[in-house]
């Protein structure tokens, strides 16, 4: 591909771009057309609850106070609070459901305590009935008997009993020969655990069915500055019983179902969660998610339905648990333990996602024991990025400086590269070509794969920090220099009109990450040798280098969103590359490496020559090569004579 094909496919590129910006529906257009959606689905969604309601209130009214549901249909809407020292939940009685959960030791971004989700939670009414019910909502459907309608806890009204500081029992009671339905919950001790018992009494002759539906559905709100970078962590997870967990799209609405059992099913954002465990497997579980506009503070609305075992008679309860907390390795392993059921093991901390399993273990057993260290001397969370990147850096030095010895020998070798590529200057000599540069490169103990092999074991690390930086909640509210924290991006410099590709700010450390990327690449780019061995080549090459100036721009425009912290690691560590770099290639001699591969030549020019595997591999593939070459060469030959 020539300089001029490049800048054709750029344009092609640029134009495209162009076009699908200036024709796609303007910002007024697509919230006229969501609103016309929401209100059409709205409308649907309060027809069927009030058909519910009215067909509800027709049996009540039907015989009067001798009615099943009479007595469950009215009451009075109100929470009750139960708390341990780190979680306070409120309690419903219109549902019987968790209507608000605070984490007592951590902080919203005004300074308040966080609160998860809230039964005060202003919806728009357009984003479904939550807009009466609050964030999360929690259905628990049996089949009855009676009047062909289910029991839904949703629209009926429970009564507190025995209330203490950390227990409640909200009960269904339809005060009918003692028929009522206790939803027994219970906080563990200092745990962001919540214990659900439910138990039937006398129940077996109104309810049909031997399992409960539950549906569960919750807001996930914004709690971070970064609605674009916090959305990228926010999702609905799920762990199948005898599998790793997932989780749905978190770009894009999504939604599954699932024949396979659930062990349990969460409600996440970049730092907190709302996790469902089955005390046994959920069963039939069908989870969506849509993702909400910016602008209501909210990043998702999740919906799951599921199934769970239920006895009518009372003799066996059916258990539940919440866990509603941060997204922290520790509190979450420590939680496993306190899981009712322990057939297989809950495995809560996959809640956060560290990358592929190489990626996985390098962040579970060298990252984060490392950050944890360093974490828990007291430092200031820069200081403490700053350290573990120089840790990093010093680990990976020695793979960084085969890398450079081995490109180093690569340019020392060029006289003699261009000698073979002055010896076959025709095209059809391509292969003989190939076949030279490499036994040159075999005699004096160099390999064009040497640089590339120490860079591709420093990948795992690089990615590995990569998911480990934005799910370090240790970070989160940090401040560093002008960042006011470190799990957010610093808005150095501030708009109130969104731009695009830039947004409503710039990152200066993402600058900084930026341009120290160009340096890099400048001196990396320097310390490569010239592989071409035609022009044709020769021009790629350049396009590539300069191509990869480019990358650097894209980079900023990419992570002028993402966490601080994440962008001041990438800066510094790029900024110690290019000292590396600038210290090697002065350390390094290129005289004096060739002295050594040529004493290395002759040492071994009478013994038989040595290949390496991929050496090996390379040469087979040139004379696989040259032997297609040579069958067209024939077939075209025969063609001629033919005619």
């Amino acid at each position: 591909m020539d300089k001029k094909s490049i800048i054709g496919y750029i344009l092609i590129g640029i134009v495209l771009i162009a076009y699908f910006q200036f024709s796609a529906p303007s910002q007024e257009q697509i919230e006229k057309e969501r609103k016309y959606a929401e209100e059409q689905k709205r409308t649907a969604e309060d027809k069927e609850r009030k058909k519910v309601f009215e067909d509800l209130k027709f049996v009540a009214q039907k015989d009067s106070a001798e009615s099943f549901f009479y007595n469950v249909l009215k009451g009075e809407n109100r929470n009750i609070t139960i708390q341990n020292e780190v979680l306070k939940v409120e309690i419903s009685t219109y549902g019987g459901r968790v209507a608000s959960a605070t984490l007592k030791e951590y902080k919203n971004q005004e300074g308040g305590d966080l609160v998860l989700f809230d039964s005060k939670d202003k919806i728009d009414v357009t984003e479904q009935n939550m807009a009466l019910n609050g964030s999360n909502t929690i259905n628990f459907s049996f089949k009855s008997k009676l009047a062909d309608r289910n029991i839904n806890t949703n629209e009926l009204f429970f009564t507190p009993l025995e209330v203490t500081p950390t227990s409640v029992t909200m009960r269904l009671d339809f005060k009918k020969d003692g028929r009522c339905i206790d939803f027994k919950y219970a906080l563990k001790e200092n745990s962001y655990m919540l214990d659900l018992a439910i138990v039937a009494h006398n129940m077996n002759d109104v309810i049909s069915d031997d399992e409960a539906s539950i549906t569960w559905k919750q807001f996930i709100r914004q709690l971070e500055p970064g609605y674009e970078f916090e959305q990228r962590y926010a999702n609905a997870t799920y762990k199948p019983v005898d599998d790793d967990s997932d989780y749905l799209s978190e770009m894009s609405d999504d939604e599954e179902k699932f024949e396979e059992p659930m062990s349990w099913i969460a409600y996440k954002n970049q730092f907190f969660t709302s996790i469902m465990i089955a005390g046994e497997d959920f069963t039939d579980v069908d989870i969506k998610s849509e993702v909400i506009q910016k602008g209501k503070n909210l990043l998702k609305r999740c919906t799951s339905q599921m199934n769970t075992p239920f006895d009518p008679t009372g003799k066996k309860a059916t258990d539940i648990q919440f866990y509603f907390g941060p997204n922290k390795f520790d509190v979450l392993k420590a939680s496993n333990g306190l899981v009712i059921n322990q057939g297989n093991d809950p495995d809560l901390q996959e809640i956060i996602y560290f990358g592929w399993p190489i990626v996985r273990w390098i962040n579970r057993f060298f990252i984060m024991p490392l950050f944890d260290i360093l974490s828990g001397f007291g430092l200031n969370m820069g200081l403490v990025l700053i350290l573990l990147t120089l840790i990093v850096k010093a680990i990976v030095y020695p793979f960084t400086k085969k890398s450079f010895v081995s490109s180093a020998k690569m340019r020392a070798l060029k006289p003699y590269i261009d000698e073979v590529n002055a010896k076959y200057p025709k095209k059809e000599d391509a292969l003989k070509k190939q076949q030279e540069t490499m036994a040159v490169y075999q005699k004096y103990g160099a390999s064009p794969m040497g640089g590339c092999l120490p860079m591709l074991i420093q990948m795992p690390v690089f990615i590995a920090l990569f998911n480990f930086v934005p799910n370090a909640i240790e970070l989160r509210q940090q401040s560093f220099l002008w960042a006011k924290d470190l799990s957010s991006y610093d808005a150095f410099i501030s708009w109130d009109t969104y731009i695009w590709p830039i947004g409503d700010h710039l990152s200066l450390f993402c600058l900084l990450f930026c341009v120290t990327q160009i340096l890099n690449t400048y001196y990396t780019s320097k310390m490569q040798p010239n592989m071409g061995s035609t022009p044709e080549m020769e021009q790629q090459q350049k396009m590539m280098r300069w191509m990869m100036y480019i990358m650097p721009i894209m980079f900023f425009f990419m992570f002028n969103e993402y966490s601080s912290g994440l962008n001041f690691y990438y800066f510094l560590s790029t900024l110690i590359s290019v000292f590396i770099f600038v210290y090697l290639r002065k350390a390094v001699k290129e005289e004096e490496l060739l002295k050594k591969m040529e004493a290395y030549a002759d040492s071994n020019k009478n013994k038989p020559a040595k290949q390496s595997n991929m050496m090996a591999r390379l040469e087979a593939l040139q004379e696989q090569q040259k032997r297609l070459v040579e069958e067209r060469e024939r077939m075209r030959e025969a063609r001629k004579n033919k005619k």
